[in-house]
């Protein structure tokens, strides 16, 4: 083996070794105490002063983690969750859900692809780099992303405002390539927004209609005045906001019963060209052109959709995938929410992670090759990101 190989082996060694024991701790959420103590001694050993910070304001103790090597900015920090969703009926997997089994080069398990396998590739690329001459390296992991993310990252966000502790740049390692490694990186996220509409009428018997006031005609207009027309056309990074009427529920099995009340559920993924308060406003004015009376609750766990601009740190991110696979990545801003949206209150942050084709389904999976390879990639926006900001 070259001098120049035996690294390189080191660090594929490592992030298959790292990802693998995450696996190997069953960390179905909320419960992500054993992952994270992987990733505590890990950080331990290496010098990072390490942070447990468990948060338990939805009424489940969620325990998370921040840990930082260095003192001086830049602080780049790796972010992400390893707790996993539930894996189901595990006797349908070819491989039980948290052995971290290898076939045929493929890594097998609950959270390969959707996250686990990305915190092995940060460990191996920040570990094997070492602390950094001038700046810092730091973590944000957490144990309460996949369910309601009210203790996660959020929680760990407000205690590093509270304490002072700045981070620069962030990268979070969420599954962002749709086809292979190499082929996007998410630089923004969609907000979301949910609401319920209510119309309260009176029940009473279809043959006397008369004496009932049937809610769902009024219902119906409203969702009209709703959905008439687009939200907005999109924007420069980003495709049309999108409102989609997912239910709509009088709870009445009968035929010949006038129902009392009548509901629809709504969600909004929206762009850049609103923010909470005046989507809100935007909602509200629509539905009052219908003239009827209604309820809106809108529900919490609403987010902001975010953007980190194209520019110089988008573009370390951006030639260390290149420097990698050979291939420049789309600049994205599709999908979901991720943990991205409380983070971005701190410092510029950007997505790039594992496939995710296989991502939260049975027989969650990541070839290795694509585990190594991400690692080298986070290696090389290391070097790359020093060299541009420590400078």
């Amino acid at each position: 083996m070259t001098t120049a190989a035996a690294p390189a082996a080191k660090l594929a060694e490592d992030a298959l070794a790292y990802a693998r024991a995450l696996i190997r701790a069953p960390s179905v959420t909320p419960d992500a105490t054993g992952a994270l103590d992987v990733v505590a001694d890990l950080l331990r050993q290496a010098g990072y002063r390490v942070e447990r910070l468990v948060s338990d304001t939805g009424g489940v103790a969620v325990d998370n983690l921040y840990a930082r090597i260095g003192t001086t900015s830049p602080n780049l920090c790796f972010a992400g969750h390893v707790d996993v969703v539930p894996p189901g009926a595990e006797d349908a997997w070819r491989h039980p859900p948290f052995s971290g089994a290898l076939e045929d080069g493929v890594l097998y398990g609950r959270g390969a692809v959707d996250m686990k396998g990305a915190v092995g590739a940060f460990l191996a690329a920040a570990l094997h780099h070492g602390a950094p001459a001038h700046g810092s390296i730091s973590f944000l992991i957490t144990g309460d992303e996949e369910g309601p993310a009210l203790d996660g990252t959020v929680k760990v966000v407000e205690w590093l405002a509270a304490t002072g502790e700045v981070i620069d740049h962030c990268v979070v390692g969420e599954p962002t390539n749709p086809e292979a490694l190499g082929d996007m990186v998410k630089i923004g996220r969609r907000g979301s927004l949910s609401g319920v509409i209510t119309v309260t009428g009176k029940q009473g018997h279809v043959a006397y209609p008369h004496r009932a006031d049937n809610p769902i005609p009024r219902l119906v207009r409203l969702l009209s005045a709703l959905t008439a027309e687009p939200l907005d056309a999109g924007s420069d990074h980003f495709p049309p906001s999108n409102l989609e009427v997912v239910s709509v529920d009088v709870g009445n099995p009968a035929f010949n019963v006038i129902p009392a009340v009548a509901t629809a559920r709504f969600n909004v993924r929206y762009n850049d060209l609103y923010s909470l308060a005046t989507l809100k406003a935007e909602i509200e004015r629509r539905l009052g052109t219908a003239g009827e009376a209604y309820d809106l609750v809108f529900q919490r766990g609403a987010s902001e959709s975010f953007l980190t601009a194209p520019g110089t740190f988008v573009e370390t991110v951006l030639d260390a995938v290149e420097d990698v696979t050979g291939r420049r990545p789309e600049m994205s801003t599709t999908g979901g929410t991720s943990d991205a949206r409380f983070i971005k209150a701190l410092c510029p942050v950007l997505e790039f992670g594992l496939v995710g084709q296989t991502m939260h389904m049975v027989d969650e999976q990541t070839p290795v090759a694509d585990l190594v390879a991400l690692a080298a990639i986070y290696e090389r926006l290391i070097v790359r990101y020093f060299a541009t900001f420590a400078a």
